[in-house]
């Protein structure tokens, strides 16, 4: 990474129209959040996909999206299940490849119980269950993501855990599935549960880490707070993102769209964004 990295946000289209020139002016990465709904992607999603081209129009950053994930578990044992899971995940990747977007955010399956009871089982029997799982519902879009230039990058939500998502990754042995990090979820699973410190999910990521949900959060809950609001030590956090040669995405991903400028200026006055 370069030693003062250029920040990009994740938005709505909406949001996107009074942001336009903070994304444009440096052709900033973009993370478009609009279609992770079901409705939206069973419905003609076409007219949104085109409004956001349109406020995109000659912007050379990364684009990305938020792929779906509301009461989708990837690991999902029902086979009836995994195949709206499937379905899902595919119409992600058709909105990825109408748009031009190189990345979709998917959410982890590994749940703070599984920390605490997936050795319970002989063998590591439990974790291979949970990867086959995983890659009985993923195997056709891994494929169909690959065909056209996506990455999947696996985000974390309740892993404890920091080594548990590279090794599902790498499972795929494909670059169509990498790693993401949020770090109001990481700096949760510290305060909350006893996990690692968010610096250390980076370092153990290494360059398999290929996207960054960037939020502030006091440990307790999954805040997205402005930067510098919560108790997230950034200067660690971007010391570690500096030894990596994988030039991850870093997204601000705040509930106040609003405060994202003010988050740029703080990580920007510390010396460690743009």
């Amino acid at each position: 990474m370069t030693e003062r990295p250029l920040l990009g946000a994740a938005m709505s289209t909406r949001d996107l129209a009074g942001l336009q020139d903070f994304i444009l002016s440096e052709n900033r990465d973009l993370e478009l959040q609009d279609f992770i709904e079901a409705a939206v992607l069973n419905g003609d999603w076409k007219p949104l996909a085109d409004e956001a081209r349109r406020l995109l129009a000659g912007h050379k950053g990364r684009l990305g999206i938020h792929g779906p994930f509301w009461g989708l578990n990837i690991a999902t044992p029902d086979p009836d299940v995994r195949a709206i899971v499937t379905r899902r995940m595919l119409q992600g990747l058709e909105v990825c490849e109408y748009l031009g977007a190189t990345q979709m955010v998917i959410h982890s399956p590994y749940t703070t119980w599984d920390f605490n009871n997936l050795d319970n089982f002989p063998d590591r029997a439990a974790y291979a269950r949970v990867l086959e799982n995983c890659h009985a519902a993923m195997a056709e879009p891994v494929r169909r993501a690959a065909e056209i230039g996506v990455t999947m990058v696996v985000e974390n939500i309740e892993d404890k855990d920091p080594d548990i998502r590279r090794i599902l990754a790498d499972s795929f042995d494909t670059p169509a599935m990498a790693v993401s990090l949020d770090t109001g979820h990481a700096h949760y699973a510290h305060g909350s549960t006893g996990a690692p410190t968010v610096d250390y999910y980076v370092r153990r990521a290494g360059n398999r880490l290929e996207h960054v949900h960037l939020q502030d959060a006091d440990g307790h809950a999954d805040r997205h707070w402005c930067i510098g609001e919560g108790t997230i030590r950034w200067r660690q956090l971007f010391r570690a993102l500096g030894e990596l040669s994988s030039s991850p995405r870093l997204i601000l991903e705040l509930r106040d769209k609003s405060e994202i400028l003010r988050s740029v200026a703080y990580l920007r006055d510390l010396g460690l964004a743009r």
